[in-house]
């Protein structure tokens, strides 16, 4: 993988793979269908999973103790074809073991006889109807939606994308997965008397004399939509769904934790003064992320970006305005660095403005582009962290296009929560044509991420707030107490202290802090590993006994008399079962410590000259380890001993580096099975609501204090709107 996966998200993979693996092997051996979902809130990082699952289904994951599965093919489904060029975009990106060939999207000129091993082949419904070249020739099944005869097979097929599918079903050798993305979307058949099953529930339950796809994994928002739609499902068993943390996902950093909407406070025209309040925003957050990235050398360059969202059919003399504002507003603003999304995909005149088309997957990278033009296409499978203000020219009805769009707005650009400034952490929607009582819907939604389902912790909703700067007026002494307050992170279940080790090794040598720290951490691997081998002799010299030896039983049958014995019997083992054995037993102690400590014995204890034979009787002794339960216990004691022990040596050193580094410490840190001390970061900027609601509907200021820590003037009067710490 070329990201590093955050720890649930680690979690989920892993339990995904067990999911997929069982139901494999159900199929193989039973021929039993089963289906399962992996839910997240959006922003979670959906897709960077699927890719984690991906290279561990194709090439197996030593971390995952998953083997290759030399059989898997993966069909990935979704409604839309932009969608799925976004997600085939995303997985691209984020795994460095799957190539473009890999990811194969099927045109109306695909064929083949059966599906390849080792591809994912991208499918949407359009691919399917009846009308498609792909299935032009096939049988109308019994649940087709027509009586009229099939439309005949061009020429050059010899195959329709529903014979693909079945000769892939049938070839014992092949296992074929389903990967349903938006699982939710597309799945309900129409009502009435006429009823029929969808595309989707083709695939899933078979039709005619296409059997349904073995395996069956759906990614949703919510595990409740999942569940409703896969409700009717014919001969196929459920596995334990999947379902992310969503406190985990906003606790991440990767997701932003305020949403601010801005309504006005009277009713009337207010689009030309909104948008030029959300230019003033695009110029302020613009600013702040330059100061932040000359503070950080490190931190790379973020160009945060406006949308402007628009009703299905607008005015493009209306849009055009805007964009007069936009200019005059903020004059220093290119005339070029504008673009849209329509599904017309060509130049569009807008008033006086000629503004091209762009995909929306090539937004985030297009770092010309200032202010978007969209409807609601974008508004599902579309990610652009630096996306930081939308203006919406959406009436009030049209709530649900509002909360889509913004749901896809709150990933942080730089894909950690920047400490102590909530206004870098925070997206901005102006609402012109919405009130207060109407807007209190969309922060609701909003609330649990725009999906439906519970609310995000740590996550708010401000309407009308105010930016709180730190309180001049506060002696630096104390701002020293509140840095010095006690803090630790929570303990992780699924810790792997070695792997943490050799992680946080690696980030002390690139920071120059601790040189050769990987070579350092595995040697002291090694002398504990010595130690065990001394501590526990006896029962790791038993151990490699049954590593070098394979029993079993020999049948004898006396046809003559009717009797039947069984003998024991012992044989070598051979090369491949000691590799086998040395494999699961790196599993348990580190794929990469097991290599390392391998080169050690093989130089060290060697017996002979030979490098290849002593590698081999190496890979015996650590095979030997791999079976003392005993082993493994000590070995992460004393990893997690002396990873906590570079910590605290060099907390100074690593709270002078940048934010970014620090994140990766902090992160590694959390990876500890114990609770440790962090640092608090000393805030620069809060986003605070001045009133609170009463159920009665109406508003009360909040009471104001000179000393609070963090504050902003009202007017000349010397009053400070407060942050209760």
């Amino acid at each position: 993988m070329k990201f590093t996966l955050k720890d649930y998200q680690e979690e989920a993979v892993g339990q995904v793979l067990v999911n997929l693996k069982k139901a494999s092997k159900r199929w193989r051996e039973d021929g039993d269908k089963h289906a399962f979902s992996l839910t997240a809130t959006t922003g979670a990082g959906k897709t960077v999973m699927a890719a984690a699952v991906f290279e561990a289904l194709f090439h197996g994951d030593d971390n995952y103790d998953i083997e290759p599965d030399p059989g898997a093919v993966v069909i990935w489904f979704s409604d839309d074809p932009s969608l799925n060029e976004q997600s085939r975009y995303r997985l691209l990106e984020a795994s460095d073991r799957l190539s473009i060939s890999d990811l194969v999207v099927v045109q109306n000129t695909f064929q083949r006889e059966a599906l390849e091993p080792g591809k994912i082949y991208f499918l949407n419904t359009q691919k399917l109807s009846k009308s498609s070249l792909l299935v032009r020739g096939r049988d109308q099944d019994e649940d087709a939606d027509t009586d009229a005869p099939p439309l005949p097979m061009p020429d050059s097929r010899s195959w329709t994308i529903w014979d693909t599918i079945q000769n892939t079903i049938d070839d014992p050798a092949l296992t074929l997965y389903l990967v349903l993305d938006e699982a939710h979307r597309g799945m309900r058949a129409s009502t009435g008397a006429g009823e029929k099953t969808t595309i989707v529930k083709r695939l899933i339950n078979g039709s005619g004399s296409v059997p349904g796809i073995p395996v069956v994994w759906g990614i949703s928002a919510t595990v409740e939509r999942f569940n409703a739609a896969m409700s009717d499902m014919q001969g196929r068993a459920t596995l334990p769904n999947v379902v992310v943390d969503s406190g985990k996902v906003q606790a991440s950093g990767l997701l932003k934790d305020t949403i601010i909407l801005d309504v006005p406070k009277e009713a009337g025209q207010f689009d030309t003064v909104l948008v030029r309040r959300g230019t003033d925003k695009l110029k302020e957050i613009s600013a702040a992320w330059a100061a932040y990235g000359a503070q950080q050398s490190d931190a790379g360059v973020v160009l945060p970006l406006m949308v402007l969202q628009v009703p299905n059919a607008p005015d493009h003399n209306d849009i055009g305005k805007a964009l007069d504002t936009i200019f005059t507003q903020w004059p220093e603003l290119p005339e070029d660095a504008v673009a849209h999304v329509f599904g017309e995909h060509s130049t569009q005149t807008f008033g006086r403005h000629s503004v091209p088309y762009i995909s929306p997957e090539r937004v985030q990278d297009s770092t010309w582009v200032r202010v978007l033009i969209a409807k609601d296409a974008i508004s599902t499978g579309w990610d652009c962290p630096r996306a930081e203000v939308m203006v919406s020219f959406r009436p009030a009805r049209d709530k649900t296009h509002i909360t889509q769009l913004l749901g896809r707005m709150v990933r942080t650009p730089l894909a950690r929560r920047i400490p102590g400034n909530d206004r870098l952490n925070s997206v901005d929607c102006l609402l012109p044509f919405f009130d207060e009582a109407s807007v209190k819907d969309v922060a609701k939604a909003l609330m649990s991420g725009g999906d439906g389902g519970d609310d995000l912790p740590g996550r708010r909703v401000l309407i009308n707030p105010v930016e709180l700067k730190p309180n001049p007026a506060i002696p630096e002494g104390v701002w020293d107490k509140l840095l010095a307050l006690p803090s630790q992170t929570l303990p992780k279940r699924h810790a792997r202290p070695v792997k943490r080790l050799t992680s946080l090794a690696h980030e002390l040598a690139v920071d120059g802090l601790l040189p050769d720290a990987g070579k350092l951490a595995h040697s002291e691997m090694h002398k504990v590993l010595n130690g065990i081998r001394a501590r526990y002799k006896t029962e790791i010299e038993a151990a490699r006994k049954s590593v070098m030896t394979v029993e079993g039983k020999s049948l004898k049958a006396d046809l003559k008399g009717g009797a039947m014995t069984f003998d024991d019997f012992l044989e070598e083992a051979d090369y491949a079962v000691i590799e086998d054995a040395y494999r699961r037993a790196g599993r348990a102690i580190s794929p990469d410590l097991a290599t390392t400590y391998s080169d050690y014995l093989a130089r060290h204890e060697g017996k002979t000259d030979d490098m290849e034979t002593a590698l081999m009787e190496a890979h015996v002794s650590i095979a030997a380890l791999g079976l003392v339960p005993q082993v493994r216990e000590t070995l992460e004691a004393e990893a997690e001993k002396l990873a906590n022990q570079w910590l605290t040596r060099f907390r100074v050193e690593i709270k002078d580096l940048s934010d970014e580094r620090q994140d990766v410490y902090r992160q590694i840190r959390e990876m500890s099975a114990n609770p440790m001390d962090v640092d608090l970061a000393r805030p620069t900027s809060w986003m605070q609501a001045t009133t609170i609601r009463e159920a009665n509907g109406t508003e009360i200021p909040l009471p104001t204090f000179e000393r609070h820590l963090v504050w902003m003037p009202l007017g000349m009067q010397g009053h400070y709107e407060p942050l209760n710490l």
